[in-house]
């Protein structure tokens, strides 16, 4: 299934696309879950399922506005430094350890969006990367249980103000600055993906390649991630990992290349699809 989280005629929802449409999940369930996050929280895949076989879409895709695949992950665990050129155009080494940051909900837009520049600075940054979303609630789990726990995977822009992220040791404040990163355009459940499937990551600008790199690239494999991760705190349905970036970043390049307003940046994985925004200042 291709789940998504959308707005129409100013009603949040959430359903699954078929055929170039929506159905609105939240109607075929009755109300019986209040958004996606909540339907994977009641481990109800399967009974979205039952409820799309046979029926149509109920409206156009075209026609709603596509929210964040998850709109308020309870934690967003980004990890940094995952892959071998993009720790080497950094003039760093590679660590034992993964590295790790959080971002926060409203950093993120959905497909379609304008990610805004803020006025505080130019250098605004894409980092194309594979977000998983977590199923089935877990802590300390073992590397080899790791895929009963993910309910899908993802397109995400990580998209940093570089000279925020360099103020100090911590990265935090380049990573957040509000609807600098996209997120979708949807989610593609598991029995779509099978466990270890090796992904293609690529990253557009303006229709020019900048990033192109496979899972098999990682570092610290999805599998490492989620063990690592959940060992600090419990994850939780809904809560988003998202797995690195390769090397070709604008601000390793010479010149730096930043997403200024009127770009299109495109984020695509070959089992997902492609999450494209726009870029704009902010008001």
């Amino acid at each position: 299934m291709k789940l998504v989280s959308f707005e129409r005629n100013g009603r949040a929802g959430f359903g699954a696309v078929i055929d170039g449409g929506v159905v609105d999940l939240g109607a075929a369930l009755n109300g019986r879950h209040a958004d996606l996050m909540a339907l994977l929280a009641a481990d109800a895949l399967g009974e979205a399922r039952t409820a799309l076989a046979d029926r149509a879409a109920d409206f156009a895709l075209d026609s709603v506005v596509l929210l964040p695949v998850i709109p308020a992950p309870g934690k967003i665990w980004c990890c940094g430094l995952n892959y071998g050129e993009h720790v080497r155009e950094t003039n760093r080494e590679i660590t034992e350890q993964p590295t790790f940051f959080l971002r926060v909900a409203d950093s993120q837009v959905g497909h379609g969006q304008a990610i805004v520049r803020p006025p505080e600075s130019v250098q605004l940054d894409y980092e194309a990367e594979i977000a998983v979303i977590i199923g089935k609630p877990g802590r300390r789990i073992a590397e080899a249980d790791v895929w009963d726990h993910i309910a899908g995977y993802s397109c995400y822009n990580d998209g940093s103000v570089r000279d925020w992220q360099r103020h100090t040791s911590q990265w935090g404040p380049g990573k957040n600055f509000w609807r600098t990163g996209g997120f979708g355009p949807w989610m593609v459940t598991t029995d779509q993906i099978p466990a270890r499937t090796v992904m293609t990551l690529v990253t557009r600008l303006n229709g020019q390649e900048m990033q192109r790199a496979t899972t098999e690239m990682m570092i610290h494999s999805i599998e490492r991630q989620i063990a690592y991760v959940s060992t600090i705190a419990p994850l939780q349905a809904g809560d988003v990992i998202v797995t690195g970036t390769p090397g070709g970043v604008g601000a390793r390049r010479t010149p730096p290349v930043w997403m200024k307003p009127g770009d299109v940046v495109e984020i695509e994985v070959d089992r997902v699809g492609v999450l494209r925004n726009t870029i704009a200042d902010d008001a």
